[in-house]
């Protein structure tokens, strides 16, 4: 006979587990060394700057506008490599020559605040 208190332990557990092994496959970790240095390389700052809108909009308003929302890192990458246009004013981003990986880290890291370490 199982008792009612182990069984509600029990199940309390596996749902904590449950909920923790979600949460670490929905948000993968962001190399934001990497992801500085991607955007370094392709000359990303020239355009954006983390807190502050330059020619284009600030990473951290790009993160608010996208938090939430399903696919949204798949949505930004897929902005940084093939440019985008009317999203945020006037002035079109163009396409930049980013590899699909790099392309998901920096789109991740700006989801993630453009934190830098």
């Amino acid at each position: 006979m199982i008792r009612i208190p182990y069984l509600v332990t029990s199940l309390a557990g596996a749902l904590c587990f449950t909920s923790a092994v979600t949460s670490a496959l929905a948000e993968p970790a962001v190399d934001a060394a990497r992801a500085r240095q991607i955007a370094t390389q392709h000359a990303c700052f020239g355009c954006h700057a983390v807190d502050k809108k330059l020619v284009g909009p600030a990473w951290r308003d790009v993160a608010a506008r996208y938090a939430g929302k399903p696919g949204a890192a798949a949505t930004l990458a897929a902005h940084i490599q093939n440019g985008s246009s009317g999203g945020w004013g006037a002035v079109p981003m163009p396409p930049n020559a980013l590899s699909a990986g790099d392309a998901q880290t920096v789109a991740q890291w700006i989801l993630a605040g453009s934190k830098t370490d």
